[in-house]
């Protein structure tokens, strides 16, 4: 089974007023997330989802229960507001996991 990691990264939410961790985490969504199709096509509702902050080495792990697409990139990739359940705080384990320039991965 896939597992989705996203970065929920400390600049951003300074930067462009971005949801922290804390929220995201709190609110169970992940906003705006570009997810390539191929990535996309890999994940399904109950799949496993952890989130992270490489800044603060924190880590949260639960499980998808939807991807909305919202907007497009510049480039034509579909963002995602990803929706999780079940999110608990664990140690962190993710800090050499290799994200794309998008802070996702699927591992």
């Amino acid at each position: 089974m896939p597992t989705l990691v996203i970065h929920a990264p400390h600049s951003e939410v300074q930067q462009n007023q971005k949801q922290s961790f804390n929220q995201t985490v709190a609110t169970g969504r992940g906003d705006g997330y570009a997810i390539s199709r191929g990535l996309f096509n890999q994940l399904s509702p109950g799949d496993a989802v952890v989130v992270i902050c490489k800044v603060h080495k924190k880590q949260a792990i639960g499980q998808i229960k939807e991807l909305i697409p919202t907007v497009k990139t510049g480039t034509g990739m579909q963002r995602y507001d990803v929706i999780m359940v079940n999110l608990q705080a664990v140690a962190y384990t993710h800090g050499s996991t290799r994200l794309n320039r998008n802070g996702v991965a699927v591992i």
